[in-house]
């Protein structure tokens, strides 16, 4: 029996576009999931079930599935705002927050015919590494429910299959430690290929917005999506958006990986120390080339 809760973007989008899924079945499971496990997990701040349920037999009555995010819900981190749902960047204050517009990133999924499953915990305005400083609670790591999931909980909900795909935040690191933390894929865009419209300031020459996903491929769908000039952000680049998932068939040996020496000196953890040089080991056996910076 298929899992659909564990399935990448690009494997759901098969099936939907053969019709051997809905989009409201898929969520469907993904709301059982949430109610299953996220008592544990705790990603979630808010769902938002009936619209996503609503939104979902739509697109499968419209039936039109060429986009990669049609009829796929996305978890939404808490900083970024989605109109007519809650937004509280983990704070007291904005407990009762409901934004009257989109984040453009969240316009442009909205777009490809993707909707909001719902939004997911954080640090009280991203200060933090952890969630402990949420004012909600703390989530947990979905492997280990003794140790925390890194920035936000976007990370730890893709994990724990109660989510698809994610949209993050990263100021200091918390779409990348986040995805470390739980296993999966994070990417912080270049500053400025993501609009930062709509995404609650933390440190404005810093902030970009960026996926959490299952796997590098969906990475690239998502990117694409969300990337682009945006009138409403004067800092978001005018350079053409490039096809990512065209660049991932590019031959990448040869290329070179930077490993800083000072990340691998005697303080540091000699299991992770390991980790870090078994996968530079990889990368060489498949023709990178790995030199210490």
């Amino acid at each position: 029996m298929l899992e659909l809760d564990k399935l990448t973007i690009h494997k759901v989008h098969e099936l939907l576009r053969k019709k051997e899924i809905t989009s409201e079945e898929l969520t469907k499971v993904l709301l059982k999931r949430i109610e299953e496990i996220d008592g544990k997990i705790k990603a979630y701040v808010t769902l938002n079930s009936e619209e996503a349920l609503e939104r979902s037999s739509e697109i499968d009555q419209k039936g039109d599935f060429k986009e990669y995010l049609s009829g796929i819900p996305a978890t939404i981190k808490d900083n970024i705002c989605t109109k007519d749902l809650r937004t509280t960047c983990g704070s007291k204050m904005l407990e009762n927050f409901i934004p009257p517009y989109d984040a453009t990133a969240i316009k442009r999924l909205k777009e490809k015919d993707a909707f909001i499953l719902g939004k997911a915990n954080m640090d009280e305005f991203a200060m933090g590494s952890s969630t402990e400083n949420s004012y909600f609670f703390t989530s947990k790591n979905p492997w280990n429910l003794e140790r925390v999931p890194g920035g936000s909980s976007s990370a730890a909900a893709v994990a724990a299959d109660v989510a698809i795909y994610s949209l993050g935040s990263d100021t200091g690191g918390s779409v990348r430690q986040s995805a470390a933390y739980c296993g999966v894929v994070g990417l912080k865009p270049t500053y400025g290929r993501v609009s930062r419209f709509g995404l609650a300031a933390s440190a404005g020459s810093m902030d970009t917005i960026g996926p959490i996903t299952k796997d590098v491929k969906d990475c690239a769908i998502v990117l694409n999506a969300i990337s682009g000039i945006d009138s409403f952000d004067p800092t978001s680049s005018d350079m053409a958006v490039p096809d990512y998932l065209q660049s991932l068939k590019a031959k990448l040996q040869s290329v070179k990986i930077g490993i800083p020496k000072e990340f691998l000196g005697d303080t540091v953890n000699k299991d992770i120390k390991s980790a870090v040089l078994n996968a530079a080991k990889t990368f060489e056996d498949i023709g990178f080339i790995c030199e210490e910076t």
